[in-house]
């Protein structure tokens, strides 16, 4: 075994001995640091200076209680949770989910997937998240927001404009973004730039709504494009009906793609005349109800249940987008034997590492979350930027942006992979380009 395969193995077993039952942490980090042997290959010090052992330890974990009051009368107590992971490259920036699944673990593999991504992004952006074991399903406005009240009133001190700067992920969107804004804003005053998501009434920009979404569909073209491919008369399966999926189907439908199924956490529906994005979105965003209901407006429509991803039909491209672990090895044959060529993930690490390893085997390239769907983070630091210079940019000024942000990914994941002679293993790819450019940054700035 080399040094460098020895060292790697070390930080593993450290971890292993520190977070043993973390296993979502466990399975993104152990997935990067495999990937890490050629870079830590070509620079011995960042082994010399035991820069790994920096890298997978949070900067700053905060855990809290969040007491809030049902319309019934009843007291609650859920877990509030707050990693600031790496701010080597810039303030902290991150999500907050709202979801029962939340927990430390859950935190830190987001946090920890969120140094990379948004290294890759080229913005001077550090890695956080937090959230809670909230759930907003079945909750009336008042109490999401005599929660989100409360939420806020312990994370604002740990958050700032020049410090951290949280953003929407599962279980936040605009409404429970208001609630914190609002309730931050009474503690602290007017800082626009400590949130992202905002309402465009107070802060917000345009185009944040669709960016991961939309990111994520200027991800795959581009890696299509590097094949001699085109979206053109692609059919792709995707999954979730969140803000996510929805734009996506509407950005692959413009691109000149067919996207046939849609789904939520009880079935999917499956359209072969392809997925009207405009019945998603009144559906989820509008009336909040279930994807069912679609089969019930579109004719052509068929609502199943259980996961999209049992489901067994030929098509081109499979973009997941509901949530972490949605595709587990058996999940991945199907998907390699209905003839699928690409996967790029719109969802926080979505695919299992045995489902990887299966694409691999299978042919499949393969866009990584922390790549294919790094336009959220992307669109949020821009908004940042407008909030900073007191502006708001136009639609197409951000859409461009997060166009050219997303190719610019894709191509540093290429060179990479190019670089090392990784065989198009875009995930390796784009693990040593985002983990380059922060560990330049640790080294400079030393023990720190």
């Amino acid at each position: 075994m080399t040094n460098v395969k020895s060292y790697i193995e070390s930080i593993k077993d450290q971890i292993d001995r520190r977070d043993p039952n973390q296993t979502e942490f466990q399975e993104a980090v152990f997935t990067v640091l495999d990937s890490l042997e050629p870079t830590l290959e070509a620079h011995p010090e960042y082994v010399k200076s035991n820069l790994l052992a920096q890298l997978v330890e949070p900067e700053r974990a905060i855990q809290f209680r969040v007491p809030w009051q049902s319309d019934d009368g009843q007291f609650n107590v859920n877990r509030g949770f707050r990693v600031q992971f790496n701010s080597a490259i810039g303030p902290y920036k991150g999500g907050l989910r709202l979801h029962p699944s939340v927990n430390l673990s859950v935190v830190k593999f987001l946090g920890f997937e969120q140094i990379l991504k948004n290294s890759l992004t080229g913005l001077p952006i550090g890695g956080a998240n937090g959230g809670s074991d909230f759930d907003p399903k079945g909750k009336s406005d008042s109490e999401i927001m005599r929660f989100c009240q409360s939420f806020m009133t312990e994370l604002q001190r740990h958050i700032g404009p020049d410090l951290d700067v949280p953003a929407g992920d599962i279980g936040v969107g605009g409404r429970e973004i208001g609630y914190l804004f609002g309730a931050y804003k009474r503690l602290n005053g007017y800082q626009n730039g400590v949130l992202t998501g905002k309402g465009l009434t107070f802060g917000g920009s345009l185009a944040r709504t669709e960016a991961t979404g939309f990111g994520l569909l200027y991800y795959t073209n581009a890696m299509l494009k590097a094949q001699g491919d085109t979206l053109t008369g692609k059919k792709i399966k995707i999954s979730g009906a969140g803000n996510v999926a929805t734009y996506a189907i509407q950005k692959a439908t413009e691109l000149g793609a067919k996207v046939i199924t849609v789904s939520d956490s009880n079935g999917y529906i499956y359209d072969p005349k392809g997925i009207d994005y405009k019945v998603v979105q009144q559906i989820k965003e509008v009336e909040r109800g279930r994807i069912r209901e679609y089969a019930d407006r579109v004719a052509s429509a068929e609502y199943h249940g259980g996961s999209v991803w049992d489901f067994d039909v030929d098509y081109d491209i499979a973009l997941p987008c509901a949530t972490q672990n949605e595709i587990n090895k058996d999940q991945a044959k199907l998907i390699v034997k209905d003839g699928v060529k690409y996967v790029c993930e719109g969802a926080n690490m979505p695919s299992y590492p045995d489902a990887i390893a299966i694409y691999r085997d299978g042919d499949i390239l393969y866009g990584p979350a922390k790549a294919a769907n790094a336009g959220g983070v992307a669109v949020s630091a821009l908004e940042m930027s407008q909030n900073s210079e007191r502006l708001a940019w136009s639609f197409e000024t951000v859409d461009n942006r997060l166009q050219d942000i997303m190719e610019d990914i894709f191509t540093k994941s290429e060179a990479a992979d190019k670089k090392y002679h990784l065989d198009k293993d875009y995930q390796a790819g784009a693990n040593i380009a985002g983990f380059e450019k922060v560990a330049e940054a640790m080294m400079a700035q030393g023990l720190v």
